[in-house]
């Protein structure tokens, strides 16, 4: 009876917490050289815009490193994870800033994270703001920061972030504000969809906003300062 019951209260909650990592890292090991087609958080945007309109589909479009416009990512640096390049995929003094705020405001509002820590929300978790997430969150990021190098962990985040309503990656986001290429993205384009990104869906339909502009003038002068991988 004893050993009926450590197997069901431990051994098998274990085994299924670390089957789950498995399936997370060999996802990732195969990521180093191919590149990944979706990610949860566009499966789960495409349903709900889908439930909306039936017909509608994602506007998506993979591009390599070198086809990105090094603007972009010193105004995602600069305005997401300044410290990007030298972390090692963790800020905590930034997590720690992020619960004290929800301490503050009685639930998560803030989650203090880097680039690679969305990443990793983005290709493998649900929206859903809890502790527990946050987790699973920490275990993937430090698995990404293990396999992959900077430029690679980069190159996916450019290419899977949302950037409007069904708009994810930059070459979709490029095309959709501007009607140009990643490649050919001007500094002020480039600082502009940098600041997007926290609220993408928010200035996708406010694109007009007096914030989006004022922190778009501060990124600007901040990107000649971000460390490129």
């Amino acid at each position: 009876m004893k050993k009926k019951l450590f197997l069901w209260l431990f051994v098998l909650p274990v085994s299924l917490f670390l089957l789950v990592q498995l399936y997370y890292l060999v996802h990732i090991l195969w990521w180093i050289n191919h590149n990944p087609e979706s990610t949860s958080f566009m499966r789960h945007q495409e349903v709900v815009l889908q439930e909306k309109d039936p017909k509608f589909v994602l506007k998506h479009k993979w591009v390599s490193y070198d086809k990105i416009s090094n603007h972009l990512k010193r105004a995602v640096i600069a305005a997401e994870d300044d410290g990007f390049v030298d972390h090692d995929g963790v800020e905590w003094e930034a997590l720690q800033k992020a619960y004290e705020k929800n301490k503050k405001k009685g639930k998560v509002v803030s989650g203090g994270s880097t680039i690679t820590q969305q990443l990793a929300k983005n290709l493998f978790l649900s929206g859903e703001r809890s502790y527990l997430r946050k987790g699973e969150e920490l275990i993937i990021t430090y698995m990404l920061e293990m396999c992959m190098d900077k430029e690679r962990i980069l190159e996916i985040y450019l290419n899977v972030v949302e950037w409007g309503v069904g708009v994810f990656g930059a070459e979709a986001a490029s095309q959709h504000y501007y009607g140009v290429s990643a490649s050919k993205l001007s500094m002020p384009q480039a600082a502009r969809l940098g600041v997007m990104l926290p609220k993408p869906r928010y200035y996708d339909k406010n694109q007009g906003s007096a914030y989006l502009q004022k922190r778009t003038e501060m990124i600007l002068r901040r990107m000649n300062y971000a460390e490129l991988p």
